[in-house]
């Protein structure tokens, strides 16, 4: 795989934000083995959901009260009958499964990466 140079300009447009997992529940309707959350972000954008394909290393109970990061501001997409609107980021495992991303420390939610 060729990576592909973006500027400085292109990846201040994606706008990637911590948030805590405020529930989170199975989503057998989907295609892929998912898990259906809602994360608070804080005042200014409030509890946005997602759906990720979490399944190999996390149950929805244990996702509860975690923090994550997440792309906000890519337009909202409909996963079968659950509309997500955001992307929470993950890295693969050497196996290919999705391992979350998130902050060393407790941090605001709806502080911005930079």
């Amino acid at each position: 795989m060729v990576n592909k140079t973006v500027s400085y300009g292109d990846f201040e447009r994606v706008d990637i934000r911590v948030g805590t997992v405020v529930d989170a529940q199975p989503f057998p309707e989907a295609r892929k083995p998912a898990i259906k959350l809602w994360i608070d972000f804080g005042a200014d954008l409030g509890v946005k959901r997602s759906s990720a394909q979490l399944t190999v290393h996390y149950a929805p109970d244990r996702l509860i009260g975690r923090q994550v990061c997440a792309v906000v501001n890519f337009p909202p997409r409909q996963i079968g009958p659950f509309m997500s609107e955001v992307l929470t980021l993950g890295l693969p495992d050497a196996e290919g499964a999705v391992v979350l991303v998130k902050p060393d420390f407790i941090v605001p939610d709806g502080g911005k990466l930079f």
